[in-house]
């Protein structure tokens, strides 16, 4: 069996960015049988979502569709060390 690739985590940035302005990550809501049901953005990186390409894809997407000033932002998948 091979282990299940997880390592990616979506990022936010202000499409114009100043200094006090940090990126935010995205934390996955999940319902207690595993389905995905939105995200929320946190200042820490650490406790941000580590997932699969395809979930951080679907992040995107949910993110793209459901948030209302997602033009304002500039929302990528990145490698966790990143």
């Amino acid at each position: 069996m091979n282990p299940i690739d997880q390592r990616y985590q979506v990022r936010q940035k202000k499409t114009h960015a100043t200094e006090k302005d940090v990126p935010v990550y995205a934390k996955t809501m999940r319902s207690k049988t595993g389905e995905f049901e939105g995200v929320s953005f946190i200042r820490n990186k650490e406790k941000a979502s580590v997932m699969t390409l395809a979930e951080a894809q679907q992040v995107v997407e949910w993110v793209i569709a459901k948030k209302d000033q997602a033009m304002m932002y500039v929302t990528t998948i990145i490698c966790k060390g990143q």
